[in-house]
């Protein structure tokens, strides 16, 4: 039966071109987002029990009682160092313990004391230290806002939407204040409309959900006055910019295969990282809301007048105003208030909290070429030689399901490869690298050893009943692994060792798919919400599976090497702190041109809440792209971070060389175009993992004071000093493009012409054009010699372009090491710092403490905006002086270095006269 189910659900995939949106909740369909959004703001049910707070030198206590039901929950409230605000709220006494999200956080935030400033019978206040923050506990009803000096930053509960089912037995009624007859008949009635209301029993279609601990959600609104744009909360196939929510669906947060998916609208996808950032010309904020289970977010915006507050506020104003409910269906609420002020900060603040985006070897910064699927050895090898045969450099190919022992993963198919070794050999030999798939269904089969050990150990995710859960996958039927148990995540990352993934070396990486967990016979295409993980229900930990899956992969890769050489793992599911483990890519989308123009939105948002590492399948995953289409989209993922070209099973061979000698030629410019510039790339990658902050970012977060770049999202920035804006219509001659920076001048990299910052610039457009501009006042470092992967690249010279402004010194980095172990964390690399100003172009050493060495040279200098010198002098850190041939341009006033020679690792500076 499994491959008989394989084939239908294959055949279906292939012919169902649009997603069926009957296989997925509504927030009416799913019982506690429905009970949730129907309480409307009003004054809350909440009061702060004052005479319970106790306050230490790092946190503060509270105690909140709900007037209907005498419920009584636990407040707790942290300042955290980095101008952060943890607030926490549990149930003082619950029944069971309820599930707090552990392994997200990279350690406990560290904490700053909190001190009293007033206390009455309405409230307290506590100071926050830093521009006199404060935060002001209102007592009745409860209510929490978040000052600096006059100005309300965040309320909590100011709609009066908290909310927070508490545990209880079936038997145990919420009768209120009512005065009621009871009766048996009464009695029965209650449980039926509980059951009815889905608080003890959901039936979603076919499938039932036995919620054996009742209803649990908890839910929180936050105000946000001053802000009209909102941002984040990925994933979503839509805007940069978030919508409002009042006339439709809230967006959702459960990561779920839907393949195909529909673009503008809020449904769930693949991933979920439940981070908003709220941004206005004078500041930015972030929200963290620490929990796993299903979540839903409301976004609405209006005119509030805030009025007099304690003593803080006098009189009253107008301002916007976005509100925003958040609504989780288990858990407790525990949410970090991030209060930048800048972007920079926030994206720091969150670094603090979940890591920074993994630093990749070099080569998993250029290009992959995959498919579902390269049918055996000979074909792997005959696609690697179609890329030597037409120049095109490329550095991972990939393998799908179908190379596997019928679908058992750690395998290979015997016939059709039969020799991964020698495959894999061939590609080392060039220096290149494979990456094939490892999926968490694991096939129900007593003669598969990875099965036989999972089902031994008692690793395997149980069924309510106390079974192993089973559902059906590519393989048939399945068994999951519990991942969010440390000892499997350790097992797993044990079968990654050379001696355990027979036929795996050190230039095989992973790709781990369908881990949302995709369960094709489950509801909503994913595992049973009452499925058991130890002590807790899949419902409690569901968003975790895909981030666990990913990490424990990681770990294989790096212990397979002794700890030596950085692993490379792509996913589809994740949750926030993914970022530490790899790549990420926006799933199964279609070769039409809205699904080329979504995944830029669709990365920024990505960028934003920490994870840079993000790309999408170039030519769209299903159907078959025109030739206009293939190229531009490969034009435009060069200009991601994770730039792969993949295809559907049943769309024809789409290798860059089968649209003619035109486009393969196309489509080449824009893949060396990537491979030129990796050492800009990888200098991206270095800031951001030491940082956190985006590779790909929306212009926005470098001009957040310019209203104009605010809901951007068909152009961007890499790093500071590259703005794209790639062509995304059908048959386009020309795109407009926003140049932002009242004072900044651009540079369009292939013609060098200047424009001035703060205009919407035309710019008529051929196939060849790709859109890009260098920011005047800035220096970067490339490699333009044509090798076939970024391995033969390792030694080969700079070219430095440097973009002047008048207004200010021209700066960038360059930042070498091996590319491809840890060794960087041992001090094994070079940075260094060029800037030119006052007509002296100069590298310095930004790590002295470091020790690597480079064979890499300057071989030449591009100077956009220059002056013609009379002599250029080079003169190095030895004293020593030379006199420099240059080119000039006066028509683009290009100036042009030839064969300065200095080695990219020392100390030297060029003066101009």
């Amino acid at each position: 039966m499994a491959p008989v189910l394989v084939l239908w659900l294959a055949v279906c995939l292939s012919v169902t071109w649009a997603v069926d949106r009957g296989n997925f909740k509504t927030c009416d369909q799913s019982a506690f987002c429905k009970r949730q959004r129907a309480l409307k703001p009003a004054e809350s049910p909440y009061r702060a029990l004052l005479e319970t707070m106790e306050l230490t030198n790092t946190r503060l206590t509270l105690q909140l009682i709900n007037d209907n039901n005498k419920v009584r929950l636990l407040l707790e409230l942290y300042r955290l160092q980095g101008n952060m605000t943890r607030v926490k709220i549990n149930e003082l006494k619950p029944l069971k313990p309820r599930y707090e999200v552990p392994d997200v956080l990279i350690r406990e935030p560290p904490t700053e004391p909190l001190s009293l400033l007033s206390q009455d019978e309405n409230g307290v206040v506590l100071s926050l230290g830093a521009e006199s923050q404060r935060v002001i506990v209102s007592a009745r009803p409860f209510r929490l806002d978040i000052m600096e000096g006059r100005d309300v930053l965040m309320s909590l509960n100011s709609r009066g939407l908290l909310a927070f089912e508490h545990l209880r037995m079936l038997d145990d009624f919420d009768f209120c204040s009512h005065e009621m007859v009871f009766t048996v008949a009464s009695v029965w009635d209650n449980i039926k409309r509980k059951v009815e209301d889905g608080m003890w029993e959901e039936t979603f279609k076919s499938h039932s959900d036995s919620k054996p601990n009742g209803p649990s959600a908890v839910s929180l609104d936050f105000s946000l006055p001053g802000v009209e744009h909102v941002y984040g909360i990925p994933e979503h196939a839509d805007t940069l910019r978030l919508k409002t929510t009042d006339n439709g669906d809230p967006y959702r947060l459960y990561n779920l295969d839907v393949f195909q998916y529909e673009l503008y609208n809020p449904m769930a996808l693949y991933g979920a990282v439940p981070v908003m950032l709220a941004h206005n010309a004078q500041r930015t904020t972030g929200i963290f809301w620490l929990n796993a289970a299903e979540t839903w977010v409301d976004i609405s915006s209006n005119t509030t007048v805030f009025g007099k507050m304690l003593d803080y506020v006098q009189g009253s104003s107008e301002t916007p105003q976005t509100d925003v409910r958040w609504i989780s269906e288990s858990g407790i609420i525990d949410v970090f208030i991030m209060l930048g002020p800048t972007p920079n900060d926030v994206f720091s603040q969150y670094a603090s909290l979940t890591g920074t985006q993994s630093f990749p070897p070099l080569a998993a910064v250029g290009y992959h070429q995959c498919r579902w699927n390269y049918n055996d050895q000979e074909d792997v090898t005959s696609v690697d030689a179609g890329f030597d045969e037409h120049d095109i450099p490329y550095d991972y190919i990939w393998l799908d399901i179908e190379h596997t022992d019928g679908k058992r993963y750690f395998t290979w198919d015997p016939h059709k490869f039969a020799t991964p070794k020698e495959m894999l050999q061939g590609l080392m030999d060039k220096k290149r690298k494979m990456v094939a798939i490892v999926d968490p269904h694991i096939k129900v089969d007593s003669n598969y050893k990875i099965h036989n050990e999972i089902r031994s150990r008692g690793f395997y995710i149980k069924n309510k009943d106390g079974g192993d859960y089973e559902g059906w996958c590519w393989p048939g039927s399945a068994g999951y692994p519990d991942f969010t148990r440390a000892d499997m995540r350790e097992w797993w990352a044990s079968m990654f060792a050379y001696d355990q993934y027979e036929g795996s070396m050190e230039n095989l990486y992973t790709w781990n798919d369908m881990n949302e967990p995709s369960v094709f016979n489950g509801p909503e295409v994913t595992m049973h919400k009452d499925a058991v993980h130890g002590a807790w229900e899949h419902r409690d930990v569901h968003n975790l599976y895909g981030f666990y899956v990913q990490m424990a992969t990681a770990e294989g890769l790096i212990q397979r090497s002794g700890g030596v050489e950085r692993p490379f793992v792509l996913t589809r599911a994740f949750f926030a702190g993914s970022q530490r483990y790899g790549a990420v890519w926006t799933g199964d989308n279609a070769a039409e041109w809205e699904h080329l123009k979504i995944s830029i939105p669709m990365c920024l948002s990505l960028g934003l809440v920490g994870i840079s590492f993000c790309g999408a399948d170039v030519g769209g995953f299903f159907k078959s792209p025109s030739t206009e289409l293939l190229v531009r989209w490969y034009q435009t993922g060069a200009y991601q971070p994770f730039f792969r070209a993949h295809a559907h099973l049943d769309t024809p061979r789409r290798e860059p060389w089968l649209f003619g000698p035109e486009n393969t030629a196309l489509i080449r410019e824009a893949v060396r175009q990537r491979y030129a510039l990796l050492p800009y790339w990888y200098q991206q990658f270095y800031h951001a993992h030491r940082t956190g902050q985006p590779i790909m970012r929306p212009l926005w977060v470098e001009y957040p004071q310019d209203p104009a770049t605010f809901a951007l999202d068909d152009e961007f920035l890499i790093g500071r000093d590259l703005l794209v804006h790639p062509v995304t219509e059908e048959g386009a001659r020309g795109v407009t493009a926003y140049l932002p920076g009242k004072g900044e001048v651009w540079f369009d990299v292939q013609t060098f012409q200047k424009h001035n910052g703060a205009q919407n610039l035309y710019i008529p457009v051929t196939m060849s054009s790709i859109p890009v501009f260098q920011r005047g006042g800035s220096i970067i470092p490339k490699k333009i010699r044509v090798r076939r992967a970024s391995s033969c690249m390792m030694h080969d010279p700079y070219t430095l372009y440097v973009a002047l402004n008048p207004q200010r010194t021209a700066e960038g980095k360059l930042y070498i090491d091996d590319g491809h172990t840890f060794n960087y964390e041992k001090k094994e690399f070079i940075h260094r710092r060029l800037s030119f100003t006052n007509n002296i172009l100069s590298s310095v050493n930004l790590a002295p403490d470091a020790q690597f060495t480079t064979q890499s040279w300057i071989e030449r200098i591009v100077i956009l905006g220059a002056s013609k010198p009379s002599t250029v002098t080079l003169k190095t850190a030895d004293g020593k002086e030379s006199q420099l041939e240059f080119d000039f341009d006066a028509s683009m006033s290009v100036l042009t270095l030839r064969k300065p020679g200095m080695n990219a690792g020392v100390d030297w500076n060029v003066m101009l006269q």
